[in-house]
């Protein structure tokens, strides 16, 4: 076991790295933030903030020359990086499970290799594989690119071939996964957790809904059956086995209206549809995270209330600043703001759980702001 009083390193600064660096030094740890934003919300509250690019050698030399153990904020951390870590300190996940989830055409593959369902797809990387792919892929469906898209970004609705053609070029003419638009009944997403010896504890799932290709709100328990929620754990359990995983990782599905159980994608560390375990949960998605990556046991799970989760987008504050005093006369709400240093539209700058089931008087609550 890697004991309070160690040293954690955390590849990425944003909101999963600060919520992360909270709840390592409320055990006793000591976080070091690599990440090159002098604004970094993680790395202001970090013990210590390396404000360097992810690949700087002098850099990577003090992570691994000060710290236990280091793992990461998001998947697109240089996959060279963590191989280079890997050889003088522990890296959890390992490089390989992060650069399946950094190209859509490596995760789908993946996913279908051992034997999980996934919207029909085809590959296009070029404009001669157009044609080709546009054969069997029923539309409407969604372009999207492979590598660095997020949030809705990087994707494009398509109505047929033309359409293809034209958001491909928008696209860059980048390598992309052209995937079938599916009648769609539900989101939902499953957080676990999986330790160095294979052992897995799931969350309770959680059911999404976006707007505008960004997570909008959570809700838990998500309104499914036992045998669908035991079914999508069960499949985020055979992701994380698939992969030898150690840490948390997020898989989320679709549910279509014929019932189909699909995994849209994965994400190899905390995940936003997980927040609700901060103020919900036993033991929030962080400090599980943190007892993964330190070989500590697993912390409780257990639901300790309905919960809706919703996020704070920077468009809140493009008039004035939100009405908190509305907000926080609820009992019930649970407030969490990242620290993050300009209101953008569209940039996630915090989140409120409601600890209810009563999901419209949430939505009144935001409203309200």
């Amino acid at each position: 076991m890697i004991l309070p009083g160690a040293t954690i390193g955390m590849l990425g600064g944003g909101q999963l790295g600060r919520m992360f660096t909270v709840a390592a030094q409320t055990l006793g740890y000591r976080v070091i933030v690599l990440d090159p934003d002098p604004h970094s919300p993680a790395g202001r509250i970090a013990d210590e903030h390396l404000q360097a690019n992810f690949n700087d050698e002098k850099a990577l030399q003090w992570l691994a020359q000060e710290c236990a153990v280091i793992t990461t904020e998001f998947e697109n951390i240089p996959a060279a990086t963590l191989r280079q870590l890997v050889e003088k300190v522990p890296v959890r996940p390992a490089a390989e499970a992060v650069e399946i989830a950094q190209n859509r055409i490596r995760e789908k593959n993946f996913i279908r290799d051992i034997d999980l369902q996934t919207a029909t797809f085809a590959v296009i990387s070029h404009r001669e594989e157009i044609e080709a792919g546009c054969q069997g892929v029923s539309f409407p469906a969604i372009l999207k690119l492979a590598e660095l898209g997020y949030d809705g970004k990087g994707q494009v609705v398509v109505d047929g071939p033309s359409a293809v053609k034209a958001a491909f070029k928008t696209l860059g003419e980048l390598p992309c996964v052209l995937e079938e638009k599916i009648e769609l009944d539900k989101e939902i997403s499953v957080i676990l957790a999986r330790n160095s010896k294979g052992e897995s504890r799931c969350f309770p799932v959680a059911e999404n809904e976006h707007r505008d290709g960004i997570l909008h709100k959570t809700i838990v328990p998500a309104s499914i059956n036992e045998a669908l929620s035991t079914r999508a754990q069960q499949a985020a359990v055979s992701l994380a086995d698939a992969m030898d995983y150690c840490g948390v990782l997020a898989v989320e599905f679709f549910i279509s209206q014929q019932g189909e159980l699909l995994v849209n994608e994965m994400a190899p560390r905390t995940h936003n549809s997980g927040h609700y375990t901060l103020d919900a949960c036993i033991t929030s998605q962080f400090e599980q995270q943190l007892r993964m990556l330190c070989d500590l046991p697993f912390g409780e799970i257990q639901l300790r209330s309905p919960a809706v989760m919703v996020n704070l987008l920077g468009d809140l504050w493009q008039v004035k600043d939100p009405a908190w005093e509305k907000l926080l006369e609820d009992p019930k709400v649970k407030l969490h703001l990242y620290g993050k240093h300009e209101a953008r539209p569209g940039r996630k700058m915090g989140h409120f759980c409601y600890l209810s089931e009563d999901v419209d008087q949430a939505e009144t609550l935001f409203t309200a702001l």
